[in-house]
């Protein structure tokens, strides 16, 4: 056992898991993932493969057959890597407070500064019994990547509300607080948390509430099986069926990709039963309920989709960890399929490293959403201008009463009454019928989920009302396809112009597609100020420039290069193969959207012009490769 900031120290080496039958899914060595130097598979992505029939866990993509090329194994544990960064034991010690008993596996490093967060795991308000939630944090900067961080390429085929974010890592927490009067303290207080890159929420709850319960009363051995389980499971590709072993039983999960049709189930149906002896297939799902979560204060959600798609300043002050992160995940999905880019805290405790950024009242507050459960904190982030207050989270059998937006000086403690606190007024006229729908199922007992998917579906037609008119205008900033020629350098986007776009609302603006009223063009004005807007625009921006380049690489392929070639002087032809050259490192390192058959039309036009010169500048460029 250490004290903050020390040295955890290792499991024991322990028995591993029984692996599952190679048909499971989860099967192969730690290194059985390899890598073809150079080779590149539809949208950029390196090849990855299982060695051996019947590997299942949804493969990886990789091109069928024999592979004479050499394969670049992966280190041990980087399949572990692929989903979590480690697991971590927060105890309670009575003379050392709480600690960090075990980090694993053994190599795994956490800083000072994140070992300090982990603290976070062990809430102070009075959770008796078992209570999941999970919290976010900054990373230390200057980590080095482990080598499966070309699995980050699979990012590009994620939802936007799925994709990681480099900068921080999610902790996913099961805590334990029980009487045990063999306990100085009186108390069994204990935390398994997982740290990871990937916001999958639901995912890691269920294997939390899978291992947990059962690590509680084992040895730490069981960890290590645990971790050994985790080192067996296939890459996180999106849109495959994958089989992830743990414990004994099988999870069957299909990770949704941005082309999937919105409001579809996650869970994948009606597929044939695999054949495991000792176990059961567990079907996983990755969203959320956010009926539950929006529940007690569902008459305001219009307002609350506002609040987020602006990027304000919001607390959410709730009575439990759970509640509060589970509200905050909820808030940041609710403008999907557009991406929350500012900071989220589900769980933002004193702990926090930004505590004191966050609280200060000698600046604005930044663009937040926070999750808090302190009572401390209804006095100091009393001046915030948004703030809403969460009793339990529950489902009654009657409809929910309507409370009003009531103002900040209102709110005095943490046990004030549910509601939102905030002088903001709305730019959209209230959506009377969404309410009405809503408090009809709440009257009709109808499934928290089919009133999630209704809520889900409110929000993604809202939001792309908002966003159409915003993507047909920056769609016109693209150059037209007969501006590209092979002898210039790709065209520039064209500027994005406030005015010009608030001109084109009138005839192709939300009204298009949404019924609803109110002030649109000061909703947008708003909208281009905030950082949503700026994250938006610059990955569009990144996603046009990209298509650009491509395009380009296109019309090069077009071009009979070696008669070119033959018509200028060698130093040309050579300067001509290097640029060639660096367009392909180009396309592999930046992804670009380039077909296959293109890259290689690309290569044999290399290939020829290099042929066409004298024999020792072939040797040269020949030996150069494509560095």
């Amino acid at each position: 056992m250490v004290v903050p900031g020390g040295a955890a120290r290792p499991l024991p080496r322990g028995p591993r898991a029984a692996s599952p039958p190679r048909g499971a899914g989860g099967g192969g060595s730690r290194q059985g993932w390899c890598r073809r130097p150079g080779h590149v598979t539809r949208g950029g992505a390196m090849a990855l493969r299982e060695p051996g029939p019947g590997s299942g866990g949804g493969g990886a993509g990789a091109e069928g057959g024999q592979d004479a090329e050499p394969c670049l194994a992966l280190l041990p544990w980087d399949r572990f890597s692929a989903w979590l960064h480690c697991v971590c034991v927060v105890g309670f010690d009575l003379e050392l407070g709480q600690a960090v008993e075990v980090i694993y596996p053994p190599h795994s490093k956490l800083t000072d500064k994140e070992c300090n967060l982990l603290f976070i795991s062990s809430p102070y308000v009075g959770c008796l019994g078992d209570t999941q939630f999970c919290f976010r944090f900054r990373r230390s900067p200057g980590r080095k990547v482990s080598l499966c961080c070309f699995l980050d390429q699979l990012d590009r085929d994620l939802p936007v509300y799925l994709k990681k974010d480099p900068a921080y890592y999610y902790g996913y927490v099961y805590f334990r607080q029980v009487r045990d009067k063999s306990l100085k303290r009186g108390y069994f207080q204990k935390s398994l948390v997982l740290i990871s890159k990937l916001p999958y929420v639901h995912l890691f709850r269920t294997v939390l509430k899978q291992i947990a319960p059962e690590y509680f009363e084992k040895s730490e051995a069981f960890l290590e099986a645990v971790c050994s389980d985790v080192d067996r499971w296939p890459p996180p590709i999106p849109g495959e069926i994958l089989h992830l072993p743990i414990m004994g039983i099988i999870m069957k999960l299909r990770i949704p990709t941005y082309r999937d049709k919105p409001g579809t189930t996650q869970i994948v149906q009606n597929m044939h039963q695999i054949c495991i002896p000792s176990g059961y297939v567990k079907c996983i799902k990755i969203s959320q309920s956010v009926f539950r979560c929006f529940c007690p204060v569902f008459f305001h959600i219009q307002m609350l989709w506002e609040l987020v798609l602006l990027g304000e300043p919001l607390v959410v002050m709730a009575p439990s960890p759970s509640e509060s992160s589970e509200t905050v995940l909820a808030l940041v999905s609710c403008i999907s399929p557009l991406k929350y880019c500012s900071d989220f805290r589900p769980y933002f405790t004193i702990h926090d490293s930004e505590f004191k950024e966050y609280t200060t009242r000698t600046q604005a507050p930044p663009s937040v959403i926070l999750g808090v459960t302190n009572p401390f904190f209804a006095k100091t982030l009393q001046h915030w201008p948004h703030i809403i207050r969460i009793g339990d989270i529950k489902l009654p059998g009657d409809i929910p009463k309507q409370v009003k937006v009531k103002k900040l000086k209102n709110l005095k403690t943490l046990d004030s009454k549910p509601g939102v606190y905030t002088s903001y007024k709305p730019y959209l006229n209230k959506d009377e019928e969404i309410v009405k729908q809503l408090q009809k199922g709440v009257q009709q007992k109808r499934p928290t989920e089919a009133q999630s998917v209704i809520l889900r579906r409110y929000f993604l037609e809202l939001t792309e009302s908002f966003i159409i008119p915003l993507e047909r205008y920056v769609a016109s900033l693209m150059p037209l396809q007969k501006c590209i020629s092979p002898w210039k350098s790709p065209p520039q986007l064209r500027h994005f112009s406030q005015d010009e776009f608030m001109k084109t609302l009138e005839k192709a603006g939300p009204q298009l597609t949404s019924g609803l009223k109110g002030d649109w063009i000061g909703l947008y004005r708003h909208f281009l100020k905030s950082p949503n807007f700026d994250g938006w625009f610059r990955s569009r921006q990144k996603e046009m420039t990209q298509k650009l380049e491509a395009l380009h690489l296109e019309a090069l392929c077009n071009e009979n290069l070696v008669f070119w070639s033959q018509k200028h002087t060698e130093v040309e032809a050579v300067d001509l193969v290097l640029k060639l050259k660096n367009k392909l490192l180009q396309a592999d390192r930046e992804r670009l959207p380039v077909k296959t058959d293109t890259l290689k039309k690309l290569q044999a036009h290399i290939h020829d012009i290099i042929l066409a010169l004298p024999d020792d500048l072939q040797d040269i460029l020949l030996k150069t490769g494509t560095t």
